[in-house]
């Protein structure tokens, strides 16, 4: 059997309905496991299509192709997902980052380069339910200059945040400053920012099980936002002021449905709504709060 004919099986069986998984790209999925097998790359499949496969790699790519059908997503079956143009390591302890997830840290580096052009010194950026670490990395990957603090609840996350520290930042400025701390949202915070940036859980948990069997394999605690998908969302806007500088700004990553009572909560809380970024699809998915009052003045 020749890579390319491989290739078609492979498209073939990830085709064939199953109940575990919702496969709704099997060429590209198929593509990737057989890179995966061979040890190529998309190109070279294509390049060398008409070269044999031998049995044992041949073995390998059925192997994952049956983890895909299993409900597996193609992120974990690697070990890795980009973001940014990273290469991040992932596994079942932390959310796989979502292109989506990308219209936060443009508006985190909007800010920072904003704050920059007004004369900002010593500019500092939390990003709370941090998970893998893209955002907090990818943010000092592009602005090296800027105090990094990455948090989460899980101490198996934020292993993995520090692997990936570890393997996608250089050992100059772009790897210094950047923290990481294993707290329960602020409970173990306890300096002050220029801006706070999260993609907590917020998806209903009602809805959890109405989900993509592939998302369900994600980490629950990265996904249920509780009854209504505010739990955190609602801590995270009343404690935020204590961890604020004046004129802080806060930007999170929620459901298009959520962002009326957001912006009523932030309102509540001494924040006014800066504005409402879209995602790929055009749907509402990060809002921008400056905070106008701060506890402490």
């Amino acid at each position: 059997m020749t890579i390319e004919e491989a290739l078609t099986k492979g498209k073939r069986r990830l085709k064939t309905p199953c109940q575990n998984a919702f496969i709704d790209t099997p060429l590209l999925d198929a593509a990737l496991l057989l890179s995966e097998a061979l040890q190529k790359s998309r190109e070279e499949l294509i390049i060398h299509g008409g070269e044999p496969i031998s049995d044992a790699d041949m073995k390998k790519f059925s192997n994952l192709l049956e983890r895909r059908r299993a409900g597996e997503c193609i992120a974990y079956i690697l070990g890795r997902k980009e973001f940014r143009g990273l290469n991040f390591t992932v596994n079942p302890h932390v959310l796989v980052p979502r292109p989506d997830t990308e219209i936060l840290l443009e508006a985190a580096l909007e800010h920072i380069d904003a704050m920059t052009v007004q004369k900002y010194k010593d500019i500092s950026v939390l990003d709370l339910c941090t998970g893998s670490g893209a955002l907090a990395i990818s943010l000092k990957n592009e602005r090296p200059f800027v105090n990094v603090t990455a948090s989460d609840i899980s101490s198996e996350a934020l292993d993995v945040a520090a692997l990936n520290a570890q393997k996608l930042l250089d050992t100059g400025s772009s790897s210094q400053n950047l923290q990481f701390i294993n707290s329960d949202l602020f409970q173990k915070i306890t300096e002050k920012y220029n801006i706070i940036m999260s993609n907590p859980p917020y998806v209903l948990s009602k809805e959890i099980t109405s989900l993509p069997p592939e998302i369900q394999k994600e980490p629950s605690l990265a996904l249920d936002g509780g009854k209504d998908g505010l739990n955190l969302i609602h801590k995270i806007i009343s404690l935020s002021p204590d961890h604020l500088h004046p004129d802080g700004i806060l930007l999170l990553e929620a459901s298009p449905k959520q962002m009326s009572a957001i912006k009523t909560l932030l309102k509540n809380h001494g924040f006014i709504c800066a504005g409402i970024l879209k995602d790929l699809a055009g749907r509402e998915r990060v809002i921008s709060a400056r905070m106008l009052l701060s506890n402490n003045q």
